[in-house]
């Protein structure tokens, strides 16, 4: 009799066991919209900078929401020399995309770059190849 019993038992745990797995096991029907890359709107956010010129040299700093105190922010300056048009400073901004764990709070990062270039030259800001808008310091 207490085997009979203990069979029973052991058998409705079992059956509860199954029955739950099955339930909870994800179906290919399920996962299929989801597996499917989104198009994502991808906003470039503004830049805060500030050009000093000395002897020669353009030192552009400045500012840019990053979307995490992770991320790490670089920036390069390149005179642009074109004889047909105007000549410029191109302010090249690298904010790579978020490759580990990191409280997602936008924050302010600083950057640097130096160029030699002539005096009083427009600068055009891209960030990650995209134009973006600036705004003095």
């Amino acid at each position: 009799m207490r085997h009979s019993r203990l069979w029973l038992a052991a058998t409705i745990i079992a059956l509860a066991l199954i029955i739950g797995f099955v339930l909870s096991v994800p179906r290919t029907r399920d996962v299929g919209d989801t597996a499917l890359p989104r198009s994502v709107d991808v906003s470039v956010p503004s830049v805060a900078l500030r050009d000093s010129f000395k002897k020669g040299v353009h030192t552009i700093t400045g500012s840019i929401e990053a979307p995490n105190a992770c991320t790490v922010v670089s920036a390069n300056a390149l005179f642009l020399n074109e004889a047909s048009s105007t000549e410029s400073i191109l302010l090249e901004i690298s904010l790579p995309e978020d490759s580990g764990v990191c409280l997602q709070i936008p924050t302010s990062i600083s950057f640097s770059a130096a160029v030699n270039a002539p005096a009083d030259l427009p600068i055009a800001v891209t960030v990650n190849g995209a134009p973006a808008t600036t705004t003095a310091l």
